[in-house]
């Protein structure tokens, strides 16, 4: 990619808009779906008469309008199947009554025998509303927050916790109507809606979509802005550059990264993907910290260092493009679902290869998962044509993996962990020299004793690590057998202690404060 200027570094802006390429693949949609958008909502805004700093507002927000989406991942695969599938459904239909309805019943229960999806579907049909929002609720504050947390403040917050309310009140969380709905959140609703069927029918389809929405889901005068200068804010938007117009339209599209905001940012991304599976919360960050130990170790230098400390940040963002009907499996996969995981370290690849500046490390997070044999994925490459950095990210994802718990599997123990990798180093597939290093910096580790942040008890700390894993209250009362009640206490302590309203928000907090962290009982596996 070609940058305009002396421009070195990576951009803010080019790493939100990486970000959104994410997004769309948790969505469901083809890459660019949200760059287009935003150049539909900024020409609409445009045309609406705002100012700059809500033309800002309208881009950004549209941008990453749905980045709370992979946080619910779990929640919406465990109800609908496919959560992918599902939400590249969605654009099907309005969001709201009947046809909503109609579109939840199909996927309710999916995969399962006719007689036990029947039972889903109308077990589903009585609680809808109060399911749907629940989960909306808890998606929009997860939103908002992860909006927060990657800079972009409270007027792009208003954006994407207003994604799913509607001009005649009834969406959701709040059911604000009319001109209580953010005039930038009305604008980012038609854009994203409107690029669906642009590409689906053309110019014509979006158009009758947006009109036919008018009044009921879309602002009136929004809608008509939009119908009546269609031609105009949709031209060139199938054929052109779109990352680079896209771009061009950022409010700080040239503000370079300092090396410390880069760092902090995508440290931000790692922690956005790893809630994609609740078994992988501060998956990210463990690995960044543990490979560029590993990397200290094996001497070398500060800048190669640094390189492989962001690549283990970001190695697993292309695991938004897989659905959690994989992740979450607790039997063995079809030779189906195991090539669509194969896929998610080249989807790695994909979203943050246009970003000037990351491709050292880009490369080496798109290639955690091969081996020296040949055996890995995506691509097979052998051993000859794997760098050091390469070898020892590889062996840094597998130890920390291994630690944790995954749905198929209990979490193994430290040591039976150290031994599964020197097994995968005598039989050919990890390098000696990086599992040496991997598991020298691992076996060294020292945990001091230092009291718990925001006053947290040591029972509420094994709550708040049990409830980041995915764990229930119920399930929680019963790991630590304790009463249901007392469990749910604890829960409600630890949201006020640590100022947050849900699960996500406390996971986060936790990776915040260094909480997460495997659980010390060894097991086979």
């Amino acid at each position: 990619m070609t940058r305009h200027g002396s421009a070195a570094g990576p951009r803010r802006a080019e790493l939100l808009a990486a970000l959104s390429l994410a997004i769309d693949l948790g969505l469901g949609q083809p890459m660019e779906h949200m760059l287009r958008s935003s150049l539909i909502a900024t020409r609409l805004a445009d045309r609406c008469g705002m100012d700059a700093r809500a033309r800002g507002a309208v881009y950004y927000g549209t941008l990453i309008a749905w980045i709370g989406c992979h946080a619910d991942s779990p929640e919406i695969a465990a109800a609908f199947g496919d959560d992918i599938g599902f939400r590249a459904d969605t654009y099907r239909v309005d969001r709201a009554g009947l046809p909503f309805l109609r579109l939840m019943l199909e996927h309710t229960g999916s995969g399962l025998p006719l007689w036990e999806r029947t039972m889903h579907r109308a077990a589903f049909a009585v609680t809808a509303r109060s399911r749907m929002s629940d989960l909306i609720s808890s998606h929009c504050a997860s939103a908002g927050a992860l909006a927060d947390r990657v800079g972009l403040g409270e007027e792009v917050s208003a954006v994407v916790g207003a994604m799913f309310e509607r001009w005649d009140g009834a969406g959701l969380p709040t059911g604000v109507r009319g001109p209580d709905v953010p005039e930038v959140a009305c604008i980012a609703q038609v854009a994203d809606v409107a690029e669906v069927h642009l590409r689906a029918g053309g110019v014509a389809q979006a158009v009758a979509v947006v009109q036919a929405r008018a009044g009921r889901a879309f602002c009136p005068s929004v809608a008509q802005t939009f119908t009546e200068h269609a031609d105009e804010i949709l031209d060139g938007l199938l054929t052109g550059d779109v990352w680079t117009e896209s771009l061009a339209q950022a409010p700080d599209g040239d503000r370079e990264l300092s090396e410390a905001e880069l760092d902090g940012l995508l440290r931000e991304l790692g922690a956005f993907v790893d809630l994609k599976c609740p078994a992988l919360v501060g998956h990210a960050a463990a690995v960044a910290d543990l490979v560029a130990a590993a990397a200290r170790h094996a001497g070398m230098g500060p800048a190669d260092v640094r390189v492989l400390y962001r690549a283990g940040l970001v190695h697993g963002l292309g695991r938004i493009g897989v659905s959690n009907s994989v992740w979450d499996k607790t039997g063995p996969l079809t030779a189906a679902e195991f090539e669509r995981l194969r896929l998610y370290p080249y989807l790695t690849g994909r979203i943050l290869d246009r970003v000037v500046g990351l491709e050292p490390i880009v490369a080496i997070a798109a290639a955690h998962r091969e081996r020296l044999d040949g055996s890995g994925f995506p691509r097979g490459v052998r051993g000859a044509n794997l760098s050091a950095s390469d070898r020892l990210l590889g062996a840094a994802e597998a130890y920390q993996g291994w630690l944790e718990p995954r749905p198929y599997r209990p979490a193994m123990g430290p040591d039976l962990a150290a031994d599964r990798l020197r097994a995968e180093a005598r039989e050919g597939r990890l390098d000696a020299e990086a599992v040496d290093a991997v598991l020298a910096v691992a076996g060294h580790r020292i945990d001091r004793a230092r009291p718990w942040p925001a006053g947290l008890t040591d029972r509420e700390v094994e709550v708040l690590r049990l409830l980041a894993y995915g764990r229930s209250n119920r399930e929680i009362a019963t790991d630590l057998s304790i009463a249901a009640k007392t469990a749910r206490n604890h829960v409600e302590h630890i949201y006020l202690k640590l100022g947050v309203g849900n699960r996500t928000q406390a996971s986060l907090a936790a990776i915040d404060h260094g909480l997460v962290r495997p659980p010390v009982h060894a097991s086979s596996d």
